[in-house]
């Protein structure tokens, strides 16, 4: 029996030991540190990313501009990527525009409607997330801000149809949501800041175009470990 119990507490002792072998104490982590806990699952650096995207204007008060934007993103980093977006659409007079039109008012508002649009700029990402949904599945994210610059063109709703052509700027929001390693859910909320002459008047106006775009994403595969 003592040699029973001395040999329990010994493979005891070993089981401990074992145990504390296979735990890494680190101690309280640093906001220095935080690199330790943050590995993405997810990387975008050298990596490109192209997507389609379907988007509509709906404020503006005449004309109501469902589109098509393409865009591509190369990003230098987790955080940093060249971004251009290609889009084109059409505009649809809305119910204050019919009803100004009607022969009750007989006044047809001077607007115009979005035909398209190549914009160019840097796409920032200073957030990636984790949400626990459901306590079923963890979702990635990262939520981005964006500057591109670039041209658009818009027609007058008038019977004459003429076109208006002017430098644009463009501050987006944004996030993407991943839906495996290559593909993610895009959102983004645009505002397209024009500047355009308008033929009618003679005169430079400026326009915004606040446009709401949801859309899949396609990586490109991701580069092979630096040796």
């Amino acid at each position: 029996m003592p040699r029973l119990a001395i040999a329990l507490l010994g493979a005891a002792a070993l089981q401990e030991s074992a145990l504390a072998a296979d735990t890494l104490d680190i101690g309280v982590l640093k906001n220095e540190d935080i690199s330790v806990v943050q590995k993405m699952l997810y990387p975008k650096h050298e990596r490109s990313e192209f997507g389609v995207h379907l988007g509509i204007i709906p404020f503006d008060g005449y004309v109501v501009s469902p589109n098509v934007q393409l865009s591509y993103d190369r990003h230098g980093s987790d955080s940093l990527a060249i971004s251009v977006i290609l889009g084109g659409g059409y505009g649809f007079k809305n119910g204050v525009t019919k009803q100004l039109e009607s022969p009750t008012f007989g006044v047809a508002p001077y607007a115009y409607r979005y035909l398209g649009s190549a914009l160019a700029g840097v796409q920032w990402s200073p957030i990636y997330a984790k949400l626990n949904w459901n306590g079923a599945r963890v979702i990635h994210f990262d939520v981005y801000g964006a500057g591109r610059a670039g041209a658009a063109i818009e027609q007058s709703v008038f019977p004459d149809g003429t076109l208006a052509f002017g430098p644009t700027l463009s501050p987006a929001l944004g996030a993407r949501m991943w839906l495996g390693e290559k593909t993610t859910l895009r959102t983004e909320l645009r505002d397209d800041v024009i500047l355009e002459r308008r033929a009618l008047t003679q005169t430079w106006n400026l326009k915004q175009n606040a446009n709401v775009q949801v859309g899949l994403t396609f990586f490109s595969a991701a580069p092979p470990p630096r040796q």
